[in-house]
């Protein structure tokens, strides 16, 4: 049984970066054929798909924050890590990382961590 678990600040202030681990068991970021991905959800709004890291360690970012997102990992400690920088109160939402076959099928989500810009 694969688990994922996000860990980082609940509060960030204006134009920082945010940062937040998603540490997985049960499971390794490099085994064929998964992605491993944030996804978020702002008040009254739907999931939004940041990026994801492959099991080769490609990157792939949404167009709208790619100017602003890195996704890397450590595969000695099993984890991945999503930094987002400049953030606003916009940013606020509920930050998910999740795994996904080949980008499509998502099977495994952590339970989700909220994360506040506010100054």
């Amino acid at each position: 049984q694969v688990q994922l678990q996000e860990s980082g600040p609940g509060l960030v202030k204006p134009s920082q970066t945010l940062s937040l681990t998603c540490t997985v068991s049960g499971g390794s970021t490099t085994t064929t054929p998964y992605y491993w991905s944030w996804i978020r959800q702002s008040p009254g709004k739907g999931l939004e798909w940041m990026g994801a890291i492959s099991y080769s360690g490609n990157t792939y970012y949404s167009p709208s924050l790619n100017s602003r997102t890195s996704i890397s990992r450590d595969t000695s400690k099993n984890q991945f890590t999503l930094q987002l920088s400049s953030v606003t109160p916009e940013d606020t939402a509920v930050y998910y990382c999740a795994r996904a076959e080949n980008l499509v099928k998502y099977d495994y989500w952590g339970q989700g961590t909220q994360v506040t810009v506010s100054s």
